[in-house]
């Protein structure tokens, strides 16, 4: 049977439901995944990408509406797939599109972070920054595509190989790599924001007035706090993907259902609702402001 990981050797290849002969137990993950929570995990990243449509429409941060808007419209559908295991964990369609979708949705949300940073250089000094804002741009986005494109591609391989077959070890490699790389680039982009975050209030009394008054602004503060939060997040959930890919098809963290909801799901819909509460359309307009004009945010 083509589309899954192998299954346990004591379970029959032609299981396509839960009998008798075909305990959920011999599934990948070991269990029935909890409609409530799924459900609401399909809700809420549907409702967050309405929500993301409107703010970004109205206050054209179109870059940043459509990298978070992507994220969200993915983790919908994942967990859509995940609704659909709980019918019928042996279901291969529901499998494939939540272990695709929701390996890489985070990439997309990612990359709306990424954004921030160069608006944030441009109101208070480049000067400060090790690299021209623009750049911060173009490095992060193309090392996220990267991470993107390992995830989509192993994903795609590990869901359509047929059980046992090498290809399958492949997707699930470049998928524990494009993870980790996503991982590399997340510590690396903190380190730099927190460098100039350093550097910046060493030099605050140097700090033009447009920066100053920006800096003394509730909204602003809110935004980087929340921008902390989705970062954190995400971090987090990067974290918690590389041993349980590592652990193997069926491995023991992957068929803990709790840890996932809360390493996995709890940690995005923070990040989500930290981009969507604190959106820089209504805590940071210059960022809205700059894409409008530069068309390059």
């Amino acid at each position: 049977m083509g589309g899954t990981p192998p299954r346990p050797s004591y379970i029959p290849e032609w299981c396509s439901s839960v009998t008798p002969e075909c305990p959920v137990e011999g599934t990948i993950y070991g269990y029935t995944p909890n409609l409530i929570a799924n459900a609401f995990f399909a809700g809420f990243f549907g409702l967050a990408l309405m929500i993301q449509l409107y703010f970004g429409i109205r206050y054209k941060t179109w870059t940043y509406m459509i990298a978070v808007g992507l994220g969200c419209l993915a983790e919908c559908i994942g967990y859509i797939g995940r609704v659909m295991l709980n019918s019928n964990p042996y279901n291969d369609a529901g499998f494939n599109i939540q272990i695709v979708l929701l390996i890489f949705a985070p990439a997309f949300l990612a990359a709306g972070i990424y954004l921030t940073l160069k608006h944030v250089v441009i109101q208070f000094g480049a000067e400060w920054s090790r690299l021209r804002p623009n750049w911060y741009t173009y490095i992060f986005i193309a090392c996220d595509i990267s991470s993107l494109a390992m995830q989509s591609a192993g994903g795609a391989l590990a869901a359509t190989a047929d059980s046992g077959e090498s290809i399958g070890d492949v997707g699930t490699n470049l998928m524990i790599a494009g993870i980790i790389w996503q991982v590399v680039v997340l510590v690396i982009f903190g380190l730099l924001v927190l460098e100039y975050s350093i550097r910046t209030y060493r030099r605050r009394d140097r700090l033009s007035a447009s920066a100053l008054t920006l800096w003394s602004n509730r909204r602003f503060k809110f935004f980087c706090g929340a921008v902390v939060v989705a970062y954190t997040t995400i971090l987090i959930r990067c974290v918690y993907r590389i041993p349980e890919l590592l652990g193997g098809w069926g491995g023991e963290l992957m068929r803990i259902e709790l840890e996932f909801i809360l390493l996995e799901g709890v940690m995005i819909v923070l990040t989500v609702t930290a981009q969507t509460v604190f959106h820089p359309g209504l805590c940071f307009p210059a960022l809205g402001n700059t894409m409008s004009k530069e068309n390059s945010g």
